[in-house]
């Protein structure tokens, strides 16, 4: 995933070293938000530092892809509860249903019914939709 680093130098800094060894390819970094979307960079995600506004709008400039991803980044409209940001959290790191469920001494099948709910409430596809869309809305960090 081609993502976009935005915040203060030290935010950015401290977002560097959090990504090393995920596998995602930083395609660029700005001080704000405004200056990200105008970069025309292509990212599939901006990753913002805890002091950055997420006033704007992003888009994404991606050929074949409408302009505003269909009000994509506005917060879902129910929150997701304290255990779906758990079960988020190890989605994020790849970990199988049977393994998250193991971390957090629950069953498959609760896991199972998080993941669906995450992604009702998300209006994501799939699991790696989930944690890119809960990435833009700044409900996880990488």
């Amino acid at each position: 995933m081609r993502v976009v680093l935005v915040g203060s130098t030290p935010e950015r800094d401290d977002l560097r070293r959090q990504l090393r060894g995920t596998g995602l390819d930083v395609v660029g970094e700005f001080g704000s938000l405004e200056a990200a979307e105008a970069s025309d960079l292509g990212a599939d995600a901006y990753i913002l530092g805890r002091g950055t506004s997420t006033l704007g709008r992003a888009t994404s400039r991606r050929k074949g892809v409408d302009a505003r991803l269909d009000g994509e980044l506005d917060l879902p409209a129910e929150s997701l509860t304290s255990r779906e940001v758990q079960v988020l959290e190890l989605l994020a790191e790849g970990l199988s249903n049977k393994t998250i469920a193991q971390r957090l001494g629950i069953s498959d099948q609760t896991v199972k019914f998080h993941v669906a709910s995450i992604s009702g409430k998300l209006g994501a596809v799939n699991r790696t939709d989930a944690v890119r869309r809960a990435v833009r809305h700044g409900l996880i960090t990488l």
